[in-house]
């Protein structure tokens, strides 16, 4: 099965990802309110400039430059994260707009996994998911971010995703989702998201070519296309990347 998922930006208030995130299912009586604050409005890459000044990067063209935080809540590590933020009429500098941070969760933020030939099974799994077409499955700024679907049962290893190269002469733009769930099969299903630096590819050099990402469904193989350019400097970037912190057990 090939599906498209469209190339989406802006500002677009998402469905409750109440597992990931961990927000409470019990709204107040101020439901407007609620919405608004507690939700994601945003999918942003932290980054730091060359003065190790903090700013979001919204899409593959917006930057956003804090005015309530003086230091990322991550350190000097580069990762992608949801938050809920609101523009602010305050001076931006080099940055496109100034915004108010209310909350910033980060994602779990990996490389493309080093391709370990006929290991890459025994090592990567190949455990069924389902990627979730949602404004957060998206390929912007250099990275592959994704939501996915799968069984969550009561084991204590975390579940093992990673992407690969999919080493395809034809198409050197395509990727494979793997996931590794080491025996944790049984149990209710539920969403989590990873998110995958694309640097391993090849530049684009400023053209916008498709991404071809490929993984085993409950249903057999699929595969689906993204509109994926390789990531501009926009400002000087830290590349550091690390793997943060989720509420179902991955790695």
């Amino acid at each position: 099965m090939k599906t498209h998922f469209p190339f989406c930006k802006g500002f677009i208030m998402a469905a409750a990802l109440t597992s990931i995130m961990g927000l409470s299912s019990c709204l107040d009586d101020d439901d407007e309110n609620y919405y608004n604050i507690n939700y994601p409005n945003a999918l942003v890459t932290v980054k730091s400039d060359a003065n190790d000044s903090f700013f979001l990067q919204l899409d593959d063209s917006t930057t956003l430059l804090p005015v309530n935080l003086a230091s990322s809540p991550f350190g000097d590590k580069e990762v992608r994260a949801l938050a809920n933020i609101e523009e602010v009429d305050e001076p931006s500098g080099a940055y496109t707009k100034a915004v108010h941070i209310n909350w910033i969760d980060s994602i779990l933020t990996k490389p493309i996994a080093t391709d370990l030939g006929e290991e890459n099974d025994q090592t990567y799994g190949t455990d069924p998911v389902e990627i979730v077409k949602d404004w957060v499955t998206i390929a912007e700024d250099g990275y592959l971010t994704l939501r996915f679907r799968t069984v969550w049962g009561a084991g204590s290893q975390p579940h093992f995703v990673n992407l690969l190269l999919g080493n395809n002469p034809d198409n050197p733009y395509e990727v494979e989702f793997r996931h590794n769930a080491y025996g944790d099969t049984y149990g209710e299903s539920g969403d989590a998201l990873v998110a995958f630096k694309l640097d391993g590819l090849p530049d684009t050099e400023g053209k916008t070519v498709k991404l071809t990402l490929k993984w085993k469904s409950f249903s057999g193989d699929k595969s689906a296309e993204f509109d994926y350019c390789t990531r501009k400097s926009l400002a000087p970037q830290n590349s550091a990347i690390t793997s943060v912190r989720s509420n179902y057990k991955l790695k």
